[in-house]
């Protein structure tokens, strides 16, 4: 085999029936991904949707199916790799399992991790997060791509963007309604004038601002934001930038972390880190090495000196 292999992997977390099978399915069927190329689909449990051995060996995709997740060795993998010579890997895991397996150093040289895609079932997603919490955070955490799925009317969109972003503010989330319910992706209302000249954010209202605008930072560009926040100065900022922002907590005292937006432009003479200040800004889509690509970046137009309010956390 060519030293020279490069063998994109593409990993599919997510509990049993929250949508991982049907999304290979039509992964498998999108000729913008799949058009022929030797792929290896290892399934690690058995769901409703089921794939046929032979029909899919007509289309140069072969599997191997894993029972436990001690079987998932370095030799099993080298093991497929020399049986199946596959141009691309696409695992379906277990969502009982640990990621030890698939997020370690056991797989060939040649296979590269290049995606993980988490599947969530709206009508479980509250049992499992109260339940399993530490499971389910485990596979967020690590993912690219996030896809609730059977959305209804009722589902919390904003709830469920924010329980994912606050720990893994990269992830791009998407939906898909469940049948019958059309209209369940509607925009949502948001709680303020994004309109407005100046848009005013409320202390409550801060954690949904800031997923919003680090969602769609193209939404903002431009636009002008007022917010009572906290100043934090990294070390290694310079002199006009710091990183306004706010603690928020989503479930417990331990589970707390910090959400705020680059700044720049600023003159923060007589203020230190954990004053509060009200900050006036504009909004700019640019590059910014935190973000590793573009992103969303303030520069002040105001800073006054603030006052930490009733109660200072955001909570989710």
């Amino acid at each position: 085999m060519s030293k020279n292999r490069e063998v994109p992997v593409f990993l599919f977390t997510g509990f049993l029936e929250s949508g991982k099978s049907s999304f290979i399915k039509d992964s498998l069927n999108d000729r913008g991904f799949f058009n022929g190329e030797k792929t290896l689909l290892i399934l690690c449990e058995d769901g409703e949707v089921e794939f046929d051995d032979m029909e899919y060996a007509d289309k140069n995709i072969y599997i191997e199916r894993v029972e436990s997740e001690e079987s998932l060795t370095k030799e099993f993998y080298q093991k497929c790799d020399e049986l199946h010579t596959p141009e691309r890997v696409m695992i379906e895991y277990n969502g009982m399992w640990k990621l030890d397996p698939v997020y370690g150093d056991d797989m060939p040289e040649a296979w590269e991790l290049v995606q993980v895609i988490s599947t969530v079932d709206a009508t479980t997603f509250n049992m499992y997060w109260n339940n399993m919490r530490s499971m389910v955070m485990e596979q967020l955490k690590i993912s690219d791509l996030v896809i609730l799925n059977r959305c209804t009317n009722e589902t919390k969109r904003n709830d469920f963007r924010r329980s994912v972003k606050l720990f893994n503010k990269k992830a791009q989330i998407g939906f898909e309604a469940a049948e019958g319910y059309e209209d369940a992706l509607q925009v949502e209302e948001l709680p303020f004038d994004i309109n407005a000249d100046v848009i005013e954010i409320e202390d409550d209202d801060y954690g949904i601002w800031y997923m919003d605008v680090m969602d769609n930072p193209k939404k903002y560009d431009g636009k002008v934001v007022k917010f009572d926040a906290l100043v934090y100065r990294p070390k290694n900022y310079a002199n006009t930038s710091f990183v306004p922002g706010r603690f928020a907590m989503t479930c417990c005292a331990d589970d707390i972390q910090y959400m705020g937006i680059i700044c720049k432009d600023a003159k923060l003479d007589g203020l230190k880190d954990k004053d509060w200040i009200t900050l006036e800004a504009s909004v700019r889509r640019e590059f910014a090495k935190e973000y590793r690509g573009k992103g969303p970046v303030l520069h002040a137009i105001s800073i006054a000196k603030g006052e930490k309010p009733e109660d200072d956390l955001v909570y989710f």
